[in-house]
């Protein structure tokens, strides 16, 4: 139900509060599903590790992941602007390194994100699924992290639920192919489904802008 009201976000009792491009709205609360899946509990996994990881660290290490934390800027779901805390900057670098293959840092670096893809064209069929970009090939120490969504219905415009399907490898060449790793999750697609893609840069913890397209399953 559309609602004119004071700005909000969030579930109260029954009804949650959100917001999309014709305005505010309020819906029943749904209850989260809780499948535990192996990707899923992989997930919970490297939080709680990194949870630990952070109380293991000293004061001043601390100390610079909150100063790093300052250049992290995000919008919430109200459209504020706001910072990540020290903590959330070092989760966020310590998973990004630990999903490519790379050696999770204590102390914090130079934030140093690296360009946004220039081109991002995903071709897809009910046999393979690739993932092309430019510039191409990346430079060392680079890969491209690739998100995906279920399988959609052609018409739908906008996607919500994207997941981390595969992480290139290091200066790596396109096109990405993520036939294997995106079946394991969704299954093989069908013709004249919608698939979203995102896919960001990443380079030693920091990823770049993402890009975001779709492809209709030919």
């Amino acid at each position: 139900m559309k609602i004119l009201d004071v700005p909000r976000s969030g579930s109260y009792q029954g009804l949650t509060s959100s917001r999309n491009r014709f305005g505010q709205y309020v819906r029943t609360r749904a209850t989260p599903v809780n499948p535990a899946t192996t990707f899923q509990d992989a997930v919970r996994a490297r939080l709680a590790g990194g949870a630990s990881a952070w109380r293991n660290l000293t004061q001043t290490q601390r100390e610079g992941w909150s100063s790093l934390g300052e250049f992290f800027q995000r919008t919430d779901s109200l459209g504020q602007t706001y910072f990540l805390t020290g903590e959330q900057a070092f989760l966020s670098v310590r998973n990004n390194s630990l999903a490519a293959g790379d050696a999770a840092p204590t102390d914090a670096p130079l934030y140093a994100p690296p360009d946004a893809l220039l081109s991002v064209t995903p071709t897809f069929s009910v046999a393979a699924q690739t993932v092309a970009f430019t510039p191409t090939p990346l430079s060392a120490g680079e890969r491209i992290f690739v998100y995906m969504s279920p399988p959609r219905s052609a018409g739908r415009s906008f996607e919500g639920d994207v997941r981390l399907i595969q992480v290139s490898a290091a200066a790596g060449t396109s096109p990405v192919t993520v036939t294997t790793a995106y079946q394991a999750r969704f299954g093989a697609p069908v013709v004249g489904q919608r698939i979203f893609v995102v896919v960001a840069r990443y380079k030693a913890g920091f990823l770049s802008q993402p890009l975001m397209t779709s492809a209709i399953v030919a």
